[in-house]
């Protein structure tokens, strides 16, 4: 965009902020009276909030559990996004079919530690209803399904607490304990009022694929690994990011993060990613990586990765499956 001109895209997402302050505000003062109905208010903001910024073939549903082919199910989940195959016959049947759902949320009104920790398990048990994909890096480091966990407000409310640092230590924690596969990693958490973490993977860096490696010296062989890794992290987008955009949003980045993520799986969304992408109303971030073996591959990606990189792209703007990194 050119310099000095600003655009509606950015008044848009923060009017959908204050809404979001204005329901919690309103849940809470009745919260200590019934906290079903609560907790179903702040699911319903955000059902509302997906079905006004998705594709209107997405329908948005709530309370219900996935399916997996074998007939194995999911816990509740409390939002869920189908995708515009799903058949009309079955949306209220409160039992969805995996290959139908195109992501999953776990909402609550104040986020909480042990939220981020049972959100990260049932991540896991949700990504492992899918079958193993095969055959490049992003489909290898990625399932069909995207998985989150929304939040309107959060409980680090003291003086000198430390939210942003509290979640992402919470995040690294909690994922070390239950993630064995970067397939299986939250994909996104958002926090409205806070901030907003994304899942970011990164195919493989190391000496099968820079050129020099014995010679970039021990800060990158620290950060990679002596023999290179594959790695994944949760970016912090929040407003005090030293290069964070004044227009910024936690929901900017939920809503330009998650249509990215569709955009992989349905190819007909990507010109609007890319335009979401040219506003930046998902902001900038950062986060320190976890490292993953080469062996995290199927054999035939470990041999093209191996034999020099051959096929992966720098240009994390393109829609490769070869990609170096994916989701940024």
């Amino acid at each position: 965009m050119s310099q000095g001109k600003t655009h509606d895209l950015y008044d848009f997402m923060r009017q959908l902020s204050d809404e979001m302050a204005a329901e919690y505000d309103r849940i809470r003062k009745r919260a200590t009276e019934d906290l079903g109905t609560a907790g179903d208010q702040g699911e319903e903001n955000w059902a509302e909030l997906l079905r006004g910024w998705l594709p209107s073939t997405y329908k948005v549903v709530t309370r219900g559990r996935i399916i997996s082919q074998d007939g194995y199910t999911s816990p509740q989940i409390d939002v869920l996004v189908l995708k515009d195959v799903y058949p009309e016959k079955l949306l209220n049947k409160k039992l969805y079919l995996a290959a139908g759902v195109a992501a999953a949320f776990e909402c609550k009104t104040t986020l909480t530690a042990a939220h981020i920790s049972e959100a990260m398990e049932t991540c896991v048990k949700i990504k492992n209803l899918y079958p193993v994909r095969e055959g490049t890096p992003y489909k290898e480091l990625h399932t069909p399904i995207t998985y989150g966990l929304l939040a309107h407000s959060h409980s680090w409310k003291a003086p000198n607490s430390t939210p942003e640092d509290n979640i992402e230590r919470k995040l690294r924690e909690s994922d070390a304990a239950h993630v064995l596969h970067p397939r299986q990693t939250l994909d996104l958490l958002c926090v409205a009022d806070l901030g907003t973490w994304i899942s970011v993977k990164i195919t493989f860096i190391g000496p099968a694929t820079v050129r020099d490696w014995p010679a970039l010296g021990s800060q990158i062989h620290s950060q990679y690994g002596l023999e290179g890794s594959a790695q994944s992290t949760y970016v912090r987008h929040t407003p005090s990011h030293q290069s964070q955009t004044e227009y910024f949003t936690p929901i900017g980045t939920l809503i330009s993060n998650l249509s990215r993520r569709f955009a992989w799986e349905d190819p007909k969304l990507r010109d609007l990613v890319d335009y979401y992408q040219v506003t930046k109303i998902g902001g900038s971030g950062e986060g320190a990586f976890r490292q993953w073996p080469i062996l995290i591959y199927s054999e035939n990606v470990q041999r093209s990765i191996q034999g020099g990189g051959i096929g992966l792209s720098s240009n994390i703007t393109t829609w490769n499956e070869w990609q170096v990194a994916y989701n940024f």
